[in-house]
């Protein structure tokens, strides 16, 4: 009930507000940029926060859904690398062959070094401080995939997935990076990416704008928490912990899985706060554009919660790509108010060019665009399809999920269609009772599913056997 009331609040309080007429124009803040920082979760499911109705302690991030804009309807893939790469060029992922799976460890293969990257063309106007801090997973057996060689000034996290969060280890070895060398930093990865990131911004601001792209690791598995957040959701550890079979060990394990989840995620909601008080502590937050989202849907199984919605990560259903996302930027737009307009990972790039005045690449067209007028709210909504993916798209009213042997994780016989704007479960096919609108959309996935690319990441366990990581996650300069 308390999704419904909460869905039913934020339809009411849709209407996007005018700007403040007081405010500047875009044209005349191009001489003040804002500072940009990303921060991405890993695996945070549509109902793992307290602002949707969730039960897990997120008050930092409730406190920037009344601070910013909540949205509603923002869309990425249903698993990890590919959401990066499209956040990160403004690029469908198909276009670079990385679409049905992520880089493993095992894997020689990178994201297309002819696409570019967000910070390399914010390095164009003015943006001299660029950061990557937490989990790239764009490419790590070459140095041109490195984040330094892909427009950012300055890397510290790991390349992996999966890591441990005490040990930061991935296949025995350590996968804990400053720059180009390894890094012996101790500490839970959550507090350590935190802490590096208030550090930066204490180093970077007052020169130029800066940006930054925080990709946590949390709350993706292995699920491991700090004691003082488990004991949060009554944790005994006089009972025995949840049984694991991944290898991790018993460190940071809970009695439960979901209890272990919901201590990661408020973990990672007070490094987000942090954040917000190292802005706040130096006067810098009304001129910083801050952008929250979570990669995909929750991992099943794992304590996550996909709220309203059906299915979860590794699917096209609403749960596995339709996430939580928070929007703020003082000086940019008014806060205090939600949108339902369908927007997602790939309009990020296309937004922040159009907020720094950054031209496009002609040979390299965007799938993205800009959101802005709806941020702002000049725009109520825009008309647009969104393509999901393994033959699924949506729209601002309408969603088509096709019965594809590349989606057939989905369980399903034959084409589906959904008013997803009044049915978020998707629990109602309209197929045939609206033939011309199927046919319509059809026609529309087709086009997206004619995009074709030279290479083509290979299916996940492909090259696992006998694979041995380098020493400390080294690459060979």
């Amino acid at each position: 009930m308390k999704y419904i009331l909460l869905f039913l609040a934020t339809l009411f309080f849709s209407g996007g507000l005018p700007e403040d007429p007081g405010k500047e124009t875009l044209t005349q803040r191009k001489a003040s940029r804002p500072n940009i920082i990303i921060i991405l979760a890993d695996d945070l499911g549509y109902g793992d926060v307290g602002y949707y109705g969730s039960d897990i302690k997120t008050p930092n991030l409730d406190q920037l859904a009344q601070e910013g804009v909540i949205l509603n309807r923002f869309y990425v893939t249903p698993v990890c690398s590919p959401t990066r790469a499209g956040l990160l060029t403004g690029r469908y992922p198909d276009r670079f062959g990385l679409r049905q799976t992520v880089i493993p460890p095992w894997r020689n293969f990178g994201v297309d070094t002819s696409e570019v990257f967000l910070p390399e063309m914010l390095a164009e106007v003015g943006y001299k401080h660029r950061a990557m801090l937490g989990k790239w997973h764009l490419g790590h057996s070459q140095l041109a995939y490195h984040p330094l060689q892909r427009g950012f000034t300055h890397f510290y996290g790991h390349f992996n997935g999966a890591i441990d969060y005490f040990t930061h280890k991935r296949e025995g070895e350590l996968d804990w990076h400053n720059d180009y060398q390894p890094s012996y930093d101790e500490g839970y990865t959550t507090d350590l990416l935190s802490q590096e990131a208030a550090k930066c911004i204490r180093q970077y601001q007052g020169e130029s704008p800066f940006f930054m792209y925080v990709a946590y690791n949390a709350p993706h598995v292995p699920l491991q928490a700090k004691e003082e957040d488990l004991l949060q959701y009554g944790f005994d550890k006089n009972k025995p912990l949840f049984s694991d079979k991944d290898g991790y060990g018993a460190q940071g394990r809970g009695n439960t899985r979901s209890q272990t989840y919901a201590a990661m995620v408020t973990a990672l909601d007070r490094g987000i706060g942090q954040i917000m008080q190292t802005l706040d502590e130096l006067g810098i937050e009304e001129n910083t554009l801050l952008l929250f989202h979570s990669d995909n849907g929750p991992d099943p199984g794992q304590g996550g919660s996909s709220g309203p919605l059906r299915g979860h990560k590794f699917q096209e259903w609403e749960g596995g790509v339709r996430v939580p996302a928070l929007v703020r930027w003082p000086d940019g737009f008014s806060g205090g108010r939600s949108s339902n307009q369908v927007m997602g990972y790939v309009d990020v790039m296309p937004t922040i060019m159009e907020i720094t005045g950054i031209q496009a690449k002609d040979n390299k067209p965007l799938d993205g665009m800009s959101m802005l007028p709806v941020w702002n709210g000049s725009e109520q909504q825009v008309d647009r399809n969104f393509y999901l993916g393994s033959g699924a798209m949506v729209n601002n009213r309408w969603k088509l999920v096709k019965a594809t042997g590349e989606n057939n994780n989905m369980d399903i016989q034959h084409d589906m269609l959904f008013n997803i704007e009044e049915d978020i479960d998707e629990s109602s096919d309209q197929q045939q009772a609206y033939p011309k609108r199927y046919h319509e959309l059809n026609e529309i996935v087709s086009e997206f599913e004619a995009i074709e690319s030279a290479n083509e990441v290979p299916p996940y366990q492909q090259g696992r056997e006998g694979f041995k990581a380098p020493k400390e996650w080294t690459i060979d300069y």
